[in-house]
């Protein structure tokens, strides 16, 4: 059920009510398996519908120059393409890293919840501005730090988002990305990506054993990417 996971998501940065949460369990979606390697959006597409990621990754990507170059993982509980509820024409591809299960909710039933519920527009809203923090994060990500900090750093990033909404235990989780996915998403080869997996390694910050993660030492890890969680802008668990 896509409401799960999205609830949880939502929850994890701001409040939603019981009423709210109701309306989301009973919003109308349809269900999809995606294989790997396959597109939900492709560039130009003009989609009548949200997707809800439920399991598995999707990728934000476009080729640059001959190049892939991914701009986004989403996860479950995300909705990649909330925008194109204004933004009618995708400006990128979305593409299934890995099998992942999406649903697919109608623009109309997503306005209908928002102009019944200003606390459903706020939450939408404000997801779609942590996600716009979190591109500027990866604009920085490439642009200022070196290999080892641009992979470590998004190690950090899926580690903490997927913590949010049950899928990371005591830093170990499942990642579906090939060296090749890294790549596309650091904007380095193949090459020096199996040489920074190689070197967190041996540093002892990471395990990486076929798709299952663990970080070992985080808190260094975290200072090797000078990685703060804030541009997340998860609630403090304690109220605090």
């Amino acid at each position: 059920m896509p409401h799960h996971k999205l609830i949880a998501r939502l929850q994890a940065v701001g409040s939603l009510s019981e009423q709210d949460q109701l309306r989301l369990t009973r919003m109308p979606y349809k269900v999809k398996s995606v294989a790997d390697g396959e597109y939900v959006v492709r560039e130009g597409d003009k989609p009548g519908s949200c997707i809800v990621v439920i399991n598995g990754f999707l990728s934000r990507q476009r080729v640059v120059n001959a190049r892939n170059q991914i701009s986004s993982f989403y996860l479950a509980g995300d909705m990649p393409d909330l925008p194109t509820l204004h933004l009618p024409i995708a400006d990128s591809d979305l593409c299934s890293v890995g099998k992942s299960m999406i649903a697919a909710v109608p623009h109309s039933s997503l306005r209908e919840m928002m102009n019944e519920s200003p606390g459903l527009t706020h939450a939408f809203w404000r997801e779609t501005l942590i996600h716009a923090a979190i591109y500027r994060e990866w604009v920085e990500n490439l642009g200022s730090r070196q290999a080892l900090g641009r992979v470590a750093h998004l190690l950090c990033e899926l580690a903490a988002r997927m913590s949010f909404v049950g899928l990371a235990d005591n830093g170990n989780f499942r990642l579906p990305l090939t060296q090749q996915d890294v790549a596309d998403a650091c904007g380095l080869s193949v090459v020096h990506v199996n040489r920074t997996i190689q070197e967190l390694r041996n540093l002892a910050l990471i395990e990486w054993e076929s798709h299952n993660v663990t970080l070992l030492r985080p808190e260094e890890l975290k200072a090797v990417a000078e990685f703060s969680s804030e541009y997340l802008h998860e609630l403090d668990p304690s109220g605090g």
